[in-house]
């Protein structure tokens, strides 16, 4: 029997006792701190061609600006892995919404570049700490089920990513003013981040580790190895999670330049991308229980770098459509294998230190890196700016393996090549 080791434990011998109420009640907390947070960014996604209007700044400055996001999204990071290792994830999920929340209003009335990056610096230190605190959760949840679960709760953050991204379509389809919806997915946020804070596993269960939840990586586990493993994973994070931050921050304006479509019809690449990411995560940890992470990455990025070649070289909206539905579908299972060998490199509050590290240098890749796609479209034009993050994709394949057992670890898991 194919056997998926998470923290040295196998799914045959944790599967024997069923998860009690506390744990269940856990696992769909953290399912809701998700879908929170994939509202609230949608909310923000889906409208940034009428935000970028009213606060009056083009492509260039836009992508300039969104280097605030960025910014608040790393601060936060950094700060939160620290907190949440001290005072527990659950005071840090609910600060995190309340702050989501804050800078979908600030955004509301945002006119001008200097209240744009306020509203989005706020922005992203809400979804930094709130990002943090909920993959904690989710590496000592998966380790309690004693089997793969990490996809399924990032597939909940696609879900927020499409019901917000048809709410800001729905908005914009019967002519109201789009604030309306950024109001409304505020108060939302709030809201579920206090019925999420409620459920989740409080500091001195999620803290506690003996060391059985770290990654056995053998004679080889020393500082330098222990480094240059969180700087790989994190350079890996960057890649790919800047390439999925791309289709947040220009799908949009990709379809209203290129194709030169209307606001509603801009909305739909991203909701199609947030729809297939959601599947394709419900159904990802059945699939690493049977392949391993390592081909989950390194076939995924290959999917991917395809459906975004399609986007760029199309001129027609179907076809397009089909591009972004291929780069979603191989990007899906991508990132919660990052998160979860991370998560597993150090027990306790080292190993949720290290997990925000990770975090952080992908969301660099996220909410900063997109930037980078501004700067290049204002002299190159959109289409080949998309060939940047289509590198990073092709790039990250190669590097794989780093989501499979360190060597001179014993082999208990599906870690294919």
């Amino acid at each position: 029997m194919i056997t998926y080791s998470v923290r040295m434990v196998t799914i045959t011998e944790r599967a024997r006792t069923s998860p009690g109420p506390r744990l269940v009640r856990a696992r769909i907390a953290v399912f809701v701190a998700f879908f929170a947070t994939g509202l609230a960014i949608a909310a923000w996604v889906v409208n940034i061609p009428d935000i970028a209007a009213t606060a009056g700044v083009g492509n260039a400055v836009l992508g300039t600006t969104l280097l605030a996001l960025g910014a608040g999204s790393i601060v936060s990071m950094q700060v939160a892995g620290y907190v949440a290792g001290w005072i527990g994830s659950r005071p840090t999920v609910l600060a995190g919404a309340v702050l989501l929340a804050a800078g979908l209003v600030l955004l509301t009335t945002a006119h001008g570049v200097v209240a744009l990056v306020v509203a989005l610096f706020v922005l992203g230190l809400g979804n930094g700490g709130i990002d943090v605190a909920m993959n904690d959760q989710a590496v000592v949840v998966q380790r309690e089920y004693g089997r793969p679960v990490m996809s399924a709760f990032h597939a909940l953050f696609s879900v927020g990513g499409a019901a917000g991204a048809a709410l800001g379509g729905a908005v914009h389809a019967v002519g109201a003013d789009y604030r309306l919806g950024l109001w409304v997915v505020a108060g939302v946020t709030v809201v579920l981040g206090a019925v999420s804070t409620a459920g989740l596993l409080p500091r001195e269960t999620a803290a506690t580790d003996d060391g059985a939840g770290a990654q056995d990586v053998g004679p080889t586990r020393t500082p330098g190895t222990l480094r240059r493993r969180v700087v790989l994973l994190g350079a890996l994070a960057f890649s790919f999670m800047l390439a999925e931050g791309m289709v947040n921050d220009w799908s949009a304006l990709h379809t209203t330049q290129h194709l030169g479509l209307d606001a509603a019809a801009a909305s739909l690449p991203y909701l199609f991308f947030a729809t297939v990411m959601t599947v394709g995560r419900l159904v990802a940890d059945r699939v690493v229980a049977v392949v391993g992470p390592v081909r989950i990455v390194r076939w995924g990025a290959a999917v991917g770098a395809l459906g975004l070649l399609v986007v760029v070289v199309s001129g027609w909206f179907p076809l397009t459509i089909a591009g972004w539905v291929l780069f979603g579908a191989g990007l899906a299972g991508i990132v919660p294998q990052l998160f979860t060998a991370a998560g597993g490199l150090a027990p306790g509050a080292r190993g949720t230190v290290l997990l925000s590290r990770v975090v952080g240098a992908g969301y660099v890749g996220m909410l900063a890196g997109p930037a980078i796609i501004g700067w290049i479209s204002a002299g190159t034009g959109i289409d080949l700016a998309l060939v940047f993050p289509l590198l990073l994709v092709v790039a990250g394949a190669f590097g794989a393996r780093l989501v499979g057992a360190p060597r001179g670890r014993t082999r208990r898991a599906v870690d294919h090549p």
